[in-house]
Formats: C-alpha cells, sequence, structure tokens
C-alpha cells in the first residue's frame, strides 16, 4: 500500500470554525428553505417530528464518522474509511455513491437558489443552476482557503438572518392573542398519513443533515483534526436540530397548511405575514439574501467534499490517476472538481426537485449504513495502529442501531429510491471488476478479523495507518520529550553489529524495567527479524513491548561510522547512522506507536541527519530530537538573562506551568538529567522542556529581563 509523500498529501488549513462552517452551512439550504413545503405534503404538521427524528437519527452516523475521521485523516473520507475497512470492493461503492450523493446534493442546492432568486427576478431555474456550478467549480480550483473563506461569510449570513427570523417569530407568538388556539389549530391532525407517511417522510428529509458528515472528506485538511472534527459536528448537529424545529414549527404556525404544503420557498411566505412591519419588504428581502446564501453554502461546500472522492480513489487506482493530480499552484484536485461540476450539471438538467432529494437521501443512508459497519470491523481488526482521537460511545450497540436504522428507512422512502441504490451498488461493483481489480493489491481490516479466526489478514494496512499516526502527531498527554530527555546515550563502537548495539541497549533498559536483559534483547532482535523495525532516512527504530515497565523508555545510539541494515518496506540495503530503541509498557500500544511515529517524523526532517552527526554532546543529540517550539536552551553565566538562578536549586526556581528543566549539562559531570534538590552552577548548561505556550511565556519574561538591563 502506497504511502502518500508530503507533496501529495493536502495542506492542513481548516480550523474549528472551518469545520463548523462546512457542515452547518451545509444544512441550511435546502433542508430549510425548500423541504419543509414538500415534507409537510407527505406527512402534515407532524414534519416537525419528522425533523426532530432525523437528526437524532444522525447521531450513529456522526459519532461513527468522527471517530474514523480522527483515526483517518484523508481526503475522500467515507470512501477512504470502507476501503480500509471493508476492502476495496466496498469502499468502490461507498466512494461512487458518496460522490453521487454530494454531487445531487449539490445539485439540489442550487437549483433551491434559482427557485429563491425567481422570487426577485424572472430568471429560468435550471440555466441558472447551471452557471452557478460552473462559478462554484471555478472557485474550487482557486483553492480551499478561499472556498471555505467563502462558506463561512455565508453561513455568519444565514445565521444571522434565521437568527432574525426565529426571533421574530417567537416574538410574534408570544405576543398573539390566542396562540394557543392557533396552534391547537394547525396541528391538529398531527399525522396525515399515519405513521408510514411521518416515517418515509424522516427517510426524505435525511438528506436535510447530510452537510454534517460532510467534513469527513476534507479530514486531510483540518487543523487538529481529533478535536476539531467531532467538536464541530456535534456543534453542527445540535444547531440544525434546534433551528430546523423551531423554524419549521413557526412556518407551521404563520402559514395556513394548504398555503405551506407544496411551497418551494416556504421561509419567504412565513416571512411576509410577520416581517410586515419592516419597510419595503426588507424582512422578506432579508430571507431571499439569507435563502440564496444558505444555498450558494450548500452548493458549495457538497462540490468541495464531492471532488475529494475521485481524489481519493485515484490515489488507490480504484479510478484513473488523473483524477489524483493536484494543480501545481493551487494545490488542488483540478480535474477532480471538473468531472464533478459535469456530473452535476446532468443531474441538474435530468431530474426534479423532488427527485434529487430521494435518491440523494436513499444513497446516503446506505453510506451511513456502511460507515456504522466500519467502525465495528476497525475495533474488532484489534490494529494497534487504529488510533482514533474520538472513540464512539455505546459501541457496538450505537453502531448496529445505525446499521439498521439505515436500512427502514430506505425501504421507506419508496421503491424508486430503493432500485436506484441497488442499481448503483451494481454499476460500482461492475466498475471494481472491470477496471480496478486488477490494479489494487489490498485488503481492507476485515482480513484482520478473519485473522482472528485463522484466514489471512493484509499487511499492508498497519503501516498506512502508521504513516497517519506520524501525520498527526502526538496527544497532549504523550511524555515524548520527558522520554527523550531521560533517553540513554550510546555511541556505537567501531565495527559493533546490530546484535551488539541491542544487547548493550537491553541492558540499560534492564536497569529502568525490572525485566531480564535477555528478554528484552530478545524482543528486539525478534522484532528486526521479522521486518518490524523501520529504517528509513539513515536511522532505524528497533522496538519492544516490556511487561512491567511503567512508562516508556529511549536508548540513543549514534553509530559514526554507519551500519548496514535492510529496510523492511524493499528489503534494500540502507546506511544507519542513529538507532533509536523505544521500550514500553504493553497497556498502551497506541501510545507506543504515537512516540514511534513521532520520532520518524524528527528523521524525516532535511537538517536531521546533518545535526545528529554533528552534536558535540549528548544534550545536543537529545535536542536534535526535542521540537524546537518545547524546548530552550540556555548557559547560565553573569551575563545571562537567568544569571539570577545560579546558586538556586531546581526546585526553587518559579518556571511556567508545564515547564521543566530536562537536562543539565557541566564539564566535570557531563550531561544529568537533574532532580529538585540539584544546585544550579556558573557555567551550566540547560535544557528545558515543556508545552510551547510554556516555553514561549519563559522566553517572554528572559527576553524582559535582557531589555531590563
Amino acid at each position: 500500500m502506497r504511502i502518500l509523500r508530503k507533496s501529495e498529501r493536502l495542506p492542513k488549513e481548516l480550523t474549528l470554525f472551518h469545520v463548523f462552517a462546512v457542515s452547518t452551512g451545509a444544512m441550511f439550504s435546502s433542508g430549510f428553505f425548500l423541504l419543509p413545503g414538500l415534507a409537510a405534503a407527505m406527512t402534515g404538521s407532524s414534519v416537525v417530528l419528522a425533523y426532530f427524528l432525523a437528526g437524532l437519527l444522525m447521531v450513529p452516523a456522526m459519532l461513527s464518522k468522527a471517530e474514523l475521521a480522527t483515526a483517518m485523516p484523508r481526503a475522500g473520507g467515507t470512501y477512504y474509511f470502507l476501503d480500509r475497512s471493508l476492502g476495496p470492493m466496498v469502499g468502490t461503492v461507498g466512494g461512487i455513491g458518496t460522490w453521487i450523493v454530494m454531487a445531487l446534493k449539490s445539485a439540489f442546492a442550487l437549483i433551491g437558489m434559482g427557485a429563491y432568486l425567481g422570487l426577485v427576478m424572472d430568471l429560468p431555474i435550471k440555466p441558472v443552476a447551471i452557471g452557478l456550478t460552473i462559478a462554484f467549480g471555478v472557485l474550487n480550483i482557486v483553492g480551499v482557503k478561499q472556498t471555505v473563506g467563502l462558506q463561512a461569510v455565508l453561513t455568519l449570513i444565514v445565521l444571522a438572518v434565521l437568527a432574525l427570523f426565529i426571533g421574530e417569530g417567537v416574538w410574534d407568538v408570544v405576543q398573539h392573542g390566542e396562540s394557543k388556539k392557533l396552534f391547537a389549530e394547525r396541528f391538529t391532525p398531527f399525522l396525515d398519513h399515519g405513521i408510514d407517511g411521518l416515517l418515509a417522510t424522516v427517510g426524505f428529509v435525511v438528506v436535510s443533515f447530510a452537510g454534517l458528515t460532510k467534513v469527513a472528506s476534507v479530514a486531510e485538511e483540518v487543523k487538529d483534526p481529533e478535536r476539531n472534527i467531532p467538536m464541530g459536528m456535534i456543534l453542527s448537529l445540535v444547531t440544525a436540530t434546534s433551528l430546523y424545529v423551531v423554524g419549521i414549527s413557526l412556518m407551521i404556525f404563520f402559514l395556513p397548511p394548504d398555503q405551506l404544503r407544496g411551497d418551494l420557498t416556504p421561509v419567504a411566505s412565513a416571512a411576509r405575514v410577520f416581517f410586515d412591519w419592516l419597510p419595503g419588504g426588507v424582512g422578506f428581502g432579508l430571507i431571499v439574501v439569507a435563502a440564496i446564501a444558505g444555498f450558494a453554502a450548500a452548493g458549495n461546500a457538497a462540490m468541495m467534499s464531492a471532488s475529494r472522492y475521485p481524489l481519493a480513489m485515484a490515489r488507490d487506482q480504484l479510478m484513473p490517476p488523473l483524477f489524483a493530480r493536484l494543480s501545481p499552484r493551487f494545490k488542488t484536485p483540478i480535474p477532480a472538481v471538473l468531472v464533478t461540476s459535469g456530473l452535476m450539471i446532468g443531474f441538474i438538467a435530468l431530474l426534479s426537485v423532488p427527485s434529487l432529494a430521494k435518491l440523494a437521501s436513499s444513497v446516503q443512508l446506505l453510506v451511513f449504513g456502511l460507515v456504522s459497519l466500519a467502525v465495528i470491523v476497525m475495533r474488532e481488526s484489534r490494529i494497534d495502529s487504529y488510533d482514533p482521537g474520538f472513540r464512539s460511545p455505546w459501541y457496538p450497540w450505537m453502531q448496529l442501531a445505525g446499521i439498521g436504522v439505515s436500512l427502514w428507512l430506505i425501504v421507506e422512502i419508496g421503491l424508486l429510491s430503493m432500485l436506484f441504490t441497488v442499481t448503483l451498488i451494481g454499476v460500482a461493483i461492475v466498475w471494481y471488476f472491470i477496471y480496478a481489480r486488477h490494479r489494487v493489491h489490498r485488503g481492507g481490516a476485515l482480513f484482520h478479523v478473519f485473522a482472528r479466526l485463522g484466514k489471512q489478514r493484509f499487511e499492508g494496512l498497519d503501516p498506512e495507518l502508521r504513516s497517519i499516526m506520524k501525520e498527526k502527531g502526538l496527544r497532549a498527554q504523550d511524555p515524548f520529550d520527558e522520554v527523550v530527555a531521560r533517553a540513554f546515550v550510546i555511541e556505537s563502537p567501531t565495527n559493533a553489529t546490530f546484535e551488539d548495539l541491542m544487547r548493550e541497549a537491553s541492558k540499560r533498559l534492564a536497569e529502568r524495567a525490572g525485566a531480564p536483559t535477555e528478554e528484552i534483547e530478545a524482543g528486539l532482535l525478534d522484532g528486526a527479524r521479522m521486518g518490524a523495525t523501520p529504517v528509513s532516512r539513515g536511522a532505524a527504530l528497533p522496538h519492544v513491548h516490556v511487561k512491567g515497565i511503567e512508562h516508556p523508555e529511549m536508548v540513543l545510539i549514534r553509530v559514526r561510522d554507519g551500519l548496514d541494515m535492510k529496510r523492511s518496506d524493499t528489503g534494500a540495503s540502507s546506511k544507519v547512522f542513529a538507532v533509536f530503541v523505544l521500550a514500553s509498557p504493553d497497556a498502551n500500544p497506541s501510545q507506543h506507536l504515537r512516540l514511534l511515529a513521532e520520532t520518524a517524523g524528527r528523521v524525516d526532517d532535511d537538517d536531521f541527519l546533518e545535526d545528529w552527526l554533528g552534536a558535540t554532546h549528548e544534550a545536543k543529540l537529545k535536542e536534535v530530537l526535542l521540537r524546537d517550539e518545547r524546548f530552550v536552551r540556555l548557559l547560565l553565566n553573569e551575563e545571562s538573562p537567568a544569571a539570577s538562578w545560579i546558586g538556586k536549586t531546581v526546585r526553587a526556581l518559579q518556571l511556567p506551568h508545564g515547564c521543566l528543566i530536562a537536562l543539565l549539562r557541566r564539564e566535570v559531570i557531563g550531561t544529568v538529567v537533574p532532580d529538585g534538590n540539584t544546585v544550579i552552577l556558573l557555567g551550566d548548561r540547560l535544557t528545558i522542556i515543556g508545552e510551547p505556550s510554556g516555553i514561549r511565556q519563559l522566553e517572554r519574561s528572559l527576553e524582559a529581563i535582557e531589555g531590563a538591563k
């Protein structure tokens, strides 16, 4: 399985607000401004309950996607999750299916935009929608940061006007002399077409919440995905469900049933009733502006998400390699954007509004069910490198509910939607067997589940997940800097073999682990023989789990003359000048892999080998591995801004919270790890580690002292 190079990865530019904007902005378009009237025709005033239930039923899909996205933040989201969990055939079905859903959703939104534009000017809806598709295609080519920038602006406009709409509507209800009586009239009868009509409507409006999970498709571009993805999705769900329920209740209250049912612009119709106090139709105009902004946000977000699916599938050879190309200038997938735009234009030209909604909802539900199944497979595979920053609660019952509900609602939507879903599955499978089957040589985590039953497993998945761990970096609680600071350092003797080095490293580790030297040595050598020792860019990373060890320990070995070792990925011989031995407790295998991945990430730095071989003493060797923003080096002399520390114990110093003196180098004793009673002397060299905020605070305080001299 191919690991992405840095030049092939999409830049991480999206923050929590961008995540919220992409998700929320995609929902407040057709779901609020267009569908309520069509949904009310299917079930009556119980349309409010239908929206609430649809939002509630999104929870399993949201939690499952959040878990998968924090474990595997890659472009293509759903496709990538399904491919790596259930295998490339199911990945093809999920990838093409979600691509179609997003294109349908975007086309749906742009048709709705045309409908609202028709309220203020005489324009043909479908030609306008096609023109908008072209415009948003160009915007998506220019760059994702510009795209989500527009998304954020549009989302703020929509939320601001909706807040005004709901605030004014609630105020009018409170002031209405017979509000209770009118509410009773509007909500009676509640179920116009019984339970079946309600359930069919729930399935029909599921597309209104599709934006909630779109974030997964741009997860590769999200900063700090383990925090921002689940938080953004949860905030979006709460916001959307609340505004849907309250907003649609107001539409039911202010519009007679015959007027609401089938109305393609229900929000504008309601605004005409209770915004009559604003002069010149300003209230109505605000709603039209918000609707247009909402549709633009949804169309834009759906196109951006959809274009990442052919990109991700082409990376994996399930689609032609043309779609994997990124523009050298804009770093965006131009071919994928162009083909997605063409697909949308076809949907706009050929399908009606209800058809777009039903087809999008049915395929979306299929994908939601598969995503829930993917979480079960990934958990049961027990791959150590499957390391989500967010884990779905109530596993596996939440996922089983997601599978069952999805299949049930597909049936409730209707025969046409079921036929379309089955046809799409068939087309995707045929494409896989005709084009992709002979090009891909991988399986999913499902094979790891089989391995537990004594059958085959796919060995390529674990290295790929480890590469993703390296990109994600450490978690706040991972003690990488502390492990490096207290690490043993060994200068390799001339002509020493790998076995000699592992024997010496095992002796050092045994001092702290309380385990026999022979046991540690055997584990390290067995790992090397089995190809589990990563070798790259002049460094080898043998590692082992040790029973009885309390926390991770490391040995740093410098081999100035180089040591010939075989790479586990290619089998070729490679010269190694650094050997980093990591030993960790059995209890936390994921943290062990994150520490290993962070070490490998430091090795990938262009200046690593030069700095490593040029380090003049032990402290500098360790500083090569420490992250620049997490340590500061000080020389204590009379001119130093920290001169007041001389003569004090480490315990007596007032360091910022989270900072500690990790290393002390003194000419007489060399480099040591000081304790609280160590007295700092003139000429000492200190290495202080800590969180970036604490290090910045320390640097500012020292700069202030220096400036005051």
